[in-house]
């Protein structure tokens, strides 16, 4: 456990409007872990999650993350956090077979169940989301030439896994921030994929019951997220060539039925996750080569920091958090 020390790791700020943001606020996570995860709850508590074993937990902002392993769990990467509150969240490790599994606590670490482990050789889990305490859904990889979703009714203890349509060949999703499946509204599952003949955007409006599925003009998605129920972004782009601006973003505007590439200003390379604060209007991307920030509903893009972050989370206007290789934690903070 080690306190928060403030600085800044760039001197770049963006302003649209009347939208400012200065760059992220490192705070001290007392691990080197590469972190994917994490989950905002609201200005004060936030979890996140990493390689292994790791989980982090803040009750105070961030001015302390405590840093743990979950017992007998060091072999996993940890790429997925879910949390409700300071006592209660879900971890999910990706990795081949048995290595991606389901952990869930209800007093704040001190204890971990195992819920589920997948029973696929052939399967691997990319993400893991929650519309409510009980249901869930969680994402893998293609096994038997369809995705796998999971869902959840009892909160984790018991899963089932729904149909999709078929997947392409070479087809798969993203466990680089869990943020390519999103769990909306009261039933609603999106989730995004890359690697096959098409980049796709996969929708449910029924908990995984029927499905429609996008072409989007990207080079790979690896993050969604939504401004209400017409307006999406979706970010990624090629990882390989991190300051890549080219094919890294897709836009729609009626609620996922059609996807296209804005005409404006891209985020400046590779983006690994995307989020939307509804009080200030305001959408950021993080990837590792930077951060940006935009205003004009994703149009046109500001890079305002340099470092490397893997994926946020955000609650609120102004609790927002991103994590990054070797344990970085940063929180935003607005004009």
């Amino acid at each position: 456990m080690m306190r928060q020390h403030f600085c800044t790791v760039a001197i770049l700020s963006a302003c649209f409007g009347q939208v400012c943001a200065q760059t992220w606020v490192t705070q001290s996570s007392s691990t080197t872990a590469s972190l994917r995860g994490v989950s905002a709850v609201d200005s004060l508590v936030a979890w996140a999650s990493g390689s292994g074993g790791t989980y982090l937990r803040t009750v105070d902002g961030g001015a302390v993350w405590h840093t743990a392993l979950v017992p007998g769990a060091a072999d996993l990467d940890f790429r997925a956090v879910h949390a409700l509150d300071g006592n209660t969240a879900w971890l999910m490790s990706s990795g081949p077979g048995g290595k991606s599994k389901i952990y869930k606590t209800a007093d704040g670490g001190a204890h971990w169940a195992l819920l589920y482990t997948n029973p696929d050789a052939a399967g691997f889990f990319d993400s893991l989301a929650f519309w409510d305490r009980n249901r869930g859904v969680a994402l893998g990889d293609p096994v038997d030439g369809q995705f796998v979703i999971l869902t959840t009714a009892d909160g984790g203890r018991t899963w089932q896994r729904r149909p999709t349509p078929p997947a392409l060949p070479n087809e798969g999703a993203f466990a680089a921030s869990n943020s390519c499946l999103l769990a909306r509204g009261k039933r609603e599952i999106w989730f995004a994929t890359g690697g096959g003949a098409a980049v796709r955007v996969f929708h449910s409006p029924d908990a995984g019951q029927t499905w429609s599925v996008t072409a989007a003009p990207s080079s790979g998605i690896y993050s969604l997220a939504f401004a209400g129920r017409l307006l999406g972004i979706a970010v990624g782009g090629d990882y390989t060539r991190p300051g890549d601006s080219q094919r890294n973003i897709a836009i729609t505007d009626n609620g996922g039925r059609k996807w296209l590439d804005p005409s404006g200003t891209h985020p400046h390379g590779y983006r690994s996750a995307v989020a939307y604060l509804a009080s200030r209007q305001a959408w950021i991307a993080v990837g590792t080569s930077g951060s940006d920030l935009s205003s004009d509903g994703g149009r046109n893009w500001k890079l305002f920091d340099t470092g490397a972050y893997n994926a946020i989370g955000a609650a609120g206007s102004d609790a927002l958090w991103a994590v990054g290789p070797k344990g970085r934690v940063g929180r935003l903070r607005f004009e």
